[in-house]
């Protein structure tokens, strides 16, 4: 059994790794754009009782296709060219239209919340299997050790 350089597991940028896929990369936008959705359902739920507060939420598709051209390098609409990275990807959220209104000025509705709470949990879980079902794939491909059959 050979042993792996280093040189060609991480690059000169230090961050790329054999495990990173086109697949896996794309599974980790999908899960960065959900953890941002969830926490701005949080946020929402956080200010229930704050007068004047406006739910805010984003379109997760369009934030996905962002955080895909982002992370190409590709500028959509002015964004600036780069990686993505959990530090460097912040979403664009957007005040709810259509929402009733209390007399204190705020819309934040608990069952709405709570259904794209459970909505964004289920997403998040899908994303992480589908990434485990990707190392293991590649463990797989590692463990075969060059076999043929």
């Amino acid at each position: 059994m050979s042993t792996i350089d280093q040189s060609m597991i991480h690059t000169s940028m230090g961050h790329t790794s054999m495990t990173d896929t086109s697949m896996t990369e794309a599974l980790g936008r999908f899960l960065d754009v959900d953890v941002a959705r969830y926490k701005l359902i949080t946020v929402n739920l956080a200010n229930i009782d704050t007068p004047g507060y406006h739910t805010r939420d984003l379109d997760f598709r369009a934030e996905l296709r962002r955080a895909a051209a982002e992370d190409s390098g590709i500028e959509e609409g002015g964004m600036e060219e780069g990686g993505l990275s959990s530090a460097s990807f912040s979403p664009v959220s957007r005040p709810v239209r259509g929402l009733m209104e209390r007399p204190d000025g705020n819309n934040v509705s608990v069952e709405r919340e709570s259904l794209l709470l459970a909505e964004a949990q289920m997403k998040f879980n899908l994303g992480v299997q589908l990434l485990k079902d990707q190392f293991h794939l590649i463990s797989a491909a590692i463990n075969s050790g060059g076999a043929t059959s």
